[in-house]
Order: structure tokens, then sequence, then C-alpha cells
């Protein structure tokens, strides 16, 4: 009872539609409801009576259907049974804290329990949108049934829960417990972080170098190159773009202040984690620890007009990446040899730069490497030897180009020997003049003194290449060769190489000590008729020959591996075909005595280089648009 002697509205809520007069309201106070359920009815109609005022609320208690017909003992008149299960479900979809079981269990209650006697309660406004509310609920999978829910009986505390034997109406609707995992959840993996949070170390894609093919981790390729692969299977951070110094998967490791202040560079360990041309740098840039190396050799029969386009020779189409570094050696070489460097920039574009270029009359060796290994390269030292007697004619000779990449040596050789099909000798004494006084390294410490020799250049560096034209010949007549070139099949040349001169001093062991040569399956490299695929046609009638080869040798076993070996057959401006190879070589961590390059290169040579691919293409477009435009144009006569 209210103050001015009304009955409460707990009572008057409790009543049916039309169901008015007292007789009902005095039964329904002898009714199985505790006073504390009452109160708790009280609160939360005052609590519904203030949301009606401001906004629609979608919870708001509807009428039930009618229940059906309890199999309890005592004799409970159908209305009260109906008014009581009216009073429990406004008081636990009013006392529901989350409210979502509610509008969930209505819906499920409406499909499971038909009401009886065919009655379907009038629904209003509001309980329409209470309904369709539950309805996208029920669809939402956060809200399924997971299976394991519970009542909201069982759900109470046990001092709320009445004795088993208590025959009173209880609701016979289910509550859905909340969503629960059905096992445990899965490890984060190194990859969780979304794309916008890896901006630190995006990698550009556009670079087809960076590409990672499945089919790499089957073994299928040959050739691992660059830096950056196992970085990008593994890279992912959640702090890569807020912290990057923190970050294990950052391309720049992190320089501590103390580091700069005590480290010199002069001198440390090759296990030392601060080392720059340590073993943590080296994995970080090269994960197996293999670099990519292309030579190419090429006699260019001194010839001012240089091919148009030398793409053929550096950027084969059958190559699937482009290498760490390019070296090139020309045997007499074109007269200008700046334009000679240039056209190579030309060709490789903006990825390389020129480590070092040196040349001895008409023989000429230019290194390039990708611009960002640049800083891991120590100082460059070259050498030249003449094998003329007359040393002021530098048409015959060699010249050498070395430098430390990490902790590995290098040696570069370029070399141009007598010519003659029957001065074998010849050839092996300038072989053997070159090897002796060939001076170097100079300044570069050696990276393993004990396995040196004063009286040989290549048993003092790591890793030795030596190309060039040699101009060893077949010990065959034309003819026979020939018909063995007719006959070869699959570019099986065994029976060429048979008579080959050079190989026959290898295993003689008269020339090239320690090194080896890669099986040929190329047609000879000389002598051709210029500008044909046909061998000398002149009144000498030369023997087609393997004078132009590539050599390499090693301090450790399998540290130099062959990719390719190959000629270049459609540079055809000269009598000989220039000869490719790509390599991987081993490399290893290397100390801080070693004087590095500081970053040199021949920036000129490089701007001069990108100009010219800008304005080649320019005209290309230009040339494009100029046929375009002609071809749309018709005349009528």
């Amino acid at each position: 009872m209210t103050e001015n002697g009304n009955h409460s509205p707990i009572h008057q809520s409790c009543l049916a539609p039309g169901d008015s007069n007292v007789n009902d309201s005095r039964s329904l106070k002898t009714s199985s409801v505790d006073p504390k359920s009452c109160r708790e009815h009280d609160d939360a109609l005052k609590l519904t009576a203030r949301n009606a005022e401001g906004e629609i609320n979608p919870y708001q208690p509807r009428p039930p259907s009618l229940p059906r017909l309890s199999k309890s003992n005592k004799r409970v008149s159908v209305e009260e049974t109906v008014r009581t299960r009216r009073l429990r479900n406004s008081q636990e979809s009013l006392s529901d804290p989350v409210e979502t079981g509610s509008s969930t269990d209505s819906l499920r209650e409406d499909q499971t329990a038909p009401p009886l006697g065919g009655f379907v309660p009038i629904r209003t406004d509001q309980e329409s949108k209470a309904r369709s509310l539950s309805a996208v609920t029920k669809e939402s999978p956060v809200f399924r049934d997971s299976g394991s829910s519970l009542s909201e009986y069982e759900r109470r505390p046990q001092s709320q829960q009445s004795d088993p034997t208590d025959h009173r109406v209880r609701p016979a609707k289910l509550r859905l417990s909340p969503v629960q995992p059905m096992g445990t959840l899965p490890a984060l993996e190194k990859s969780f972080a979304s794309a916008t949070l890896r901006a630190t170390n995006r990698i550009d894609r556009d670079c087809v170098d960076y590409g990672v093919l499945a089919r790499e981790k089957l073994g299928e390729r040959l050739h691992r190159n660059l830096s950056d692969s196992r970085l990008l299977e593994n890279m992912g951070s959640d702090s890569a773009s807020v912290d990057s110094l923190r970050s294990t998967y950052s391309v720049l490791s992190p320089i501590r202040p103390q580091d700069v202040r005590n480290r010199s560079f002069l001198e440390g360990s090759v296990l030392g984690s601060g080392a720059l041309l340590g073993a943590e740098e080296l994995d970080r840039h090269f994960p197996h620890r293999r670099v990519g190396i292309y030579i190419a050799t090429w006699n260019m029969q001194g010839e001012k007009g240089l091919p148009s386009n030398l793409d053929d020779l550096l950027l084969p189409t059958d190559s699937e990446f482009a290498q760490d570094f390019y070296i090139i050696g020309a045997q007499e070489g074109c007269p200008d040899k700046k334009e000679w460097d240039t056209r190579l920039q030309e060709t490789l574009g903006p990825y390389y730069v020129m480590l070092y270029a040196a040349s001895h009359g008409v023989l000429y060796l230019t290194v390039f490497v990708r611009r960002d290994l640049i800083w891991f390269c120590s100082e460059v030292e070259h050498a030249t030897v003449t094998t003329r007697i007359i040393s002021q004619i530098k048409t015959k000779g060699a010249v050498g180009i070395a430098f430390t990449f990490f902790g590995t040596s290098f040696l570069f050789i370029t070399s141009h020997f007598t010519s003659g099909d029957a001065k074998v000798y010849e050839r092996v004494l300038d072989y053997n003049k070159i090897i002796e006084a060939l001076a170097l390294p100079k300044g570069l410490p050696d990276t393993n003194p004990y396995r040196s020799t004063a009286s040989d250049v290549t048993t003092r560096f790591d890793q030795v290449f030596w190309f060039g034209d040699f101009n060893f010949r077949l010990c065959k007549a034309r003819v026979d060769v020939e018909d063995i070139m007719n006959s070869t099949m699959g570019g099986e040349m065994g029976p060429l190489l048979e008579h080959d001169q050079l190989s026959k001093e290898m295993k003689e062991g008269s020339i090239f000590k320690g090194f080896q040569e890669a099986p040929i399956h190329f047609l000879p490299t000389y002598k051709f008729d210029v500008g044909c695929d046909i061998y000398d046609t002149t009144s000498k009638q030369r023997t087609p020959s393997y004078t132009d080869r590539i050599l390499f040798r090693s301090r450790q076993a399998d540290d130099i591996k062959v990719v390719k070996y190959t000629s270049c057959s459609s540079i055809k401006t000269s009598d000989h075909r220039p000869v490719i190879s790509v390599f991987q070589v081993k490399l290893r961590p290397g100390r801080d005595n070693i004087p590095l390059g500081a970053g040199q290169f021949d920036r000129s040579l490089y701007l001069e280089g990108i100009r010219r691919r800008i304005t080649r293409e320019l005209k290309r477009r230009e040339a494009m648009k100029n046929q375009s435009s002609s071809s749309s144009i018709c005349t009528v006569s």
C-alpha cells in the first residue's frame, strides 16, 4: 500500500490485461512470492519508468505466452499460474545484469513452447523492437549456444535455491551462460601484427630481388640471393612502428651510446656483437652466408662502336634474380674506357654502383656492387702486370682487383695471354709471370697468412676468380672440329674438350694450379665473322676454340658453387662471344681491423648512367606516342 491508500505498483503489474478486480489482487497477495522479490520488482519498475521518459528500453518486460499445465500434485488454477509466471519473468528480466539472455530466451520460448488454446498475445511497438533485437542477437555467432547453458534457477546462489521437494511452478526457459572457449586458445605467432604496424620493416615488394617464392622452402632454387629474405619470412612485431630500435626484426641494429664512445673499429673480435663486419651483421644481411657474383669476360676486338644494348650481357632473361656483385673484364677494349664504364652503369641501373675500375692498356676490369652493400667492403686495391718484352706495349698482361667483403677476401684477375695455335709454352710463361708479379694485397690484411705463398698471389686470398682471353686452342683440324660439333647432342662438349690445350695443361699441373672450371656446355667462342654466327671464313680459316674462359679457386673446399656457365651468343660486334658465369660464394665474418672503404663509389658515373636511362625512356615513349598518332591519321586520295 502507498501513502494514499492505493495498491502498490507491483500488484497492478501482476494483473493480466482486463483483470482489475480486487479479488484477483487479493489472490495475488496470497501467491508464493516473497517480499524481497517484490522490492526488487519495485526498483526495476521505477528504472523502467525513467527509461520510458527518455528513450525506449528494448528490454521492457512483455506479457509472456501461456504456460503449459503443471504436473504438480497441488491443484493450481490456470489463471493463478499465469499470474505467478508473469511475475517471475518480470523479476528475472529486470534483474538480469547482462540483459541479452532475456531477449534471446524469449524468442526461444516462442519457438519451442506454443501457447495453449491458440492464444497469441498482442504485441506492442516496444515488444516488436525487443523481439527484432533478440532475433539479431540469436543470429550472432557470439551468442550462439555453447553447449554449457544453465537455467536461471541453477545459476542462483545456493541460498536462493528452493528445496527440491518444493513443487511450485518454476520458469521453464533457459538462460544462456557467458560464452566460454571450448578449448585452449592458439598461441600467437610472430606475424600477428597488422600490415599498418610494419611500416618500419616494410620491404619494397616492387623489387623482384626480394621475392620469396614457396618453392624456396623445397630447395628448388640454386641461388637464394639477397639479404633480407629471412627477415621477410619472420617479420612482424607489434612494436615495430612504435619503437624500431627495440624490435627484434628491425633491419637496422640498435647502437648503444657506450659503443659509440668506445668503439674505434681498429681492433675487434670475429664474434664481437658490435663488429660492423661481425657474425651478427653478416647473418642479418646474408642468412645463408652466401653472396651472388656475376662475372663476364669479353674480347671486344678494339671496336669503337659498342652494342646498342648490353642487357643480354649483364641481365639475361633466363636468370631469376640479379646478383650482388658484377665483375666485367674486357680484352682489347674500346678506345673510350669512360664510355664503356658509363654504358655498364646505364645497363645495371640505380640498384648498383661502381665500386672500382682499373685498366692496363686495353685491358679493363670493372667491379659493380649493390649500393646497400658498399658499407661492408674494404678499401679496394689493384695491380697490373705486362707480359710483353717491351713494357710500353700494353696489349697482353693482367689486371687484378682485390678487396675484403665482411671477413672474406676476394681477388679478381682478367688477363690476355699470348696468341697463336702452337704457343702453349708462351702462355704458360705468361701465367707464371702474373702470379709472381701481381703485387696484392698491399694494405689489406691477409685473412689466413698461414696458407699464403709469396711466389703465388692466388694463395693470398680466400676466393680467386681468373678470367679472360687465355688463347688456348683446340689441337685438331678445323674439318674434324666441325664434324664433332655437328655430331654433338644436348650440349655435350666432351669430345671437343679432349683436344683442348688448357684442359690438358691443367691436368698436367703446369698452369692454374688449384683452379677449377665448370663443365662447358656451349660452343666455342672463337673465331666468328663479325655480325653473324659463322666461324672464320677468311683465308686463315682458324679452328673454332675455347679461348675465353672463367676459372676459380678457393681456400676452403665447396666454398664456391657454380650456378651458370655459358656464352652470350646475341652480342656479335666482335669475333669473340662473351662468356658469363654466376657463382654462389661462402662468406665469413670479419674483424674490425679491416680498413673499410667508407661507402665510396664513382658518383659522377652513377649520375650519368641514371641520366642516360631517363633520356632513353623518354625517347622511347615519344616514339611510341608519335607512332600511335601517325597510325590514327587517315588520308583520302
